[in-house]
């Protein structure tokens, strides 16, 4: 299974990775990859933590907007999956991290099964309510480093009720890297999408960015988010 990690600068996407590392890693075979414009700083970052095999952490250099190698062109991206997969395999999760991007960032299906979109208090407490693609159709939203509230002047349970308002109700884990009971939660909601994955009932799905189309003259516009991905795993 490949699991997308997206999210804005900052909201500790790698810091995630390292967390679902240390706590799984001694139950399924994980793997890494991370992305970044000129720089494999994250993945060394990761391989120094010492939550995984350093061999199981490659890093993709874009060269570009990071948005356009996991959503455009994924062809690095893909072949690093590969190239782990081939090298270490067999594994269970491959952990895709984005480079550090906008809100409007988000996964191919085509690279990713399941994706998770990141937010952190430290950003405002506006911006789960403003939304976007990621926040309100990834399918888990964490708002994290919670225990930053009292110190940035956030009212966390209200971000909280603000992101399940934008999902409607989809999940959402307000996560602190102290807090033992979310980071189980987090922990539980990985495992249960891999065993939907093994399953073969995990279906991708595309959360980007809606488009309104007009049918013809006369007929109301309809958003149509992307469709899901017509694979079976």
């Amino acid at each position: 299974m490949r699991l997308g990690i997206a999210g804005p600068v900052g909201t500790g996407k790698s810091s995630l990775i390292m967390m679902i590392c240390r706590e799984l890693a001694h139950d399924i075979a994980i793997g890494v990859v991370t992305n970044d414009i000129y720089t494999d700083e994250d993945a060394r970052m990761i391989r120094a933590a010492g939550v995984l095999d350093p061999a199981r952490v490659l890093a993709v250099e874009t060269g570009a907007c990071p948005h356009t190698a996991i959503r455009d062109d994924i062809t690095a991206n893909a072949m690093a999956c590969e190239r782990l997969e081939a090298q270490h395999g067999p594994l269970d999760v491959i952990l895709v991290e984005s480079g550090g991007d906008n809100l409007t960032a988000t996964f191919s299906p085509a690279l990713v099964d399941v994706q998770i979109f990141l937010i952190d208090v430290a950003g405002g407490g506006d911006v789960a309510r403003k939304g976007g693609p990621g926040i309100e159709r990834a399918d888990l939203l964490v708002v994290n480093k919670t225990d930053l509230g009292p110190h940035v002047g956030v009212d966390v349970p209200m971000m909280y009720a603000d992101a399940l308002a934008a999902r409607q109700g989809g999940p959402v884990i307000a996560l602190s890297r102290n807090d033992f009971r979310a980071v189980a939660e987090l922990r539980g909601w990985v495992l249960d999408q891999h065993a939907a994955y093994i399953q073969g009932r995990l279906e991708p799905a595309d959360p980007g960015p809606m488009a309104a189309h007009r049918h013809g003259p006369g007929e109301p516009e309809h958003a149509h988010a992307g469709g899901r991905h017509g694979h079976t795993h």
